[in-house]
């Protein structure tokens, strides 16, 4: 696994993250290994199927682990906030308007760990979040997609 070197995250998803790793280590992982000590103990391994599903996974619980670990070990708390120079930063809650459109949008700029579009949480590494980033109220922002480009314009910052 590729670790990174920081992960952007209010301290909620943080709190979530170290529940869900306690959660996955205390209860997941020794319900597993009961599994697997009673297909053992069942005989013949090259043929149980019971087996060989709890060591596949056991596999994705103990990654699955490994990954929380590292975003928690490398974890990098942000707030939301209102920034001091009037850019959007990470923790930013921006409202854009799109070209063309009357429905202004309001996104919080958060972490790829964080990000969730259905909640307005987009991530800082997304084409949008990229684009809004260091912009001020008033800056017309110009987004690559697969179905061309969008413009927006940032009409308030949060």
């Amino acid at each position: 696994m590729v670790e990174q070197s920081s992960y952007p995250m209010t301290q909620a998803k943080l709190d979530e993250l170290k529940a869900e790793l306690r959660h996955k280590v205390e209860v997941e992982r020794p319900a597993l290994a009961a599994r697997l000590k009673a297909a053992i103990e069942l005989g013949d391994l090259s043929e149980n199927a019971d087996y060989h599903t709890a060591k596949e996974e056991q596999g994705f619980l103990e990654g699955r682990i490994q990954q929380l670990e590292n975003m928690i070990r490398n974890a990098v708390i942000i707030e939301e906030q209102d920034t001091r120079d009037g850019t959007v930063q990470i923790g930013s809650r921006v409202t854009v308007i799109e070209e063309g459109n009357t429905n202004p949008e309001e996104f919080v700029i958060v972490g790829k760990v964080e990000a969730n579009p259905r909640e307005g949480k987009i991530s800082n590494e997304s084409p949008l979040g990229q684009a809004l980033l260091d912009h001020k109220v008033g800056d017309r922002i110009v987004v690559r997609a697969p179905g061309g480009e969008l413009v927006f314009k940032i009409i308030a910052i949060n």
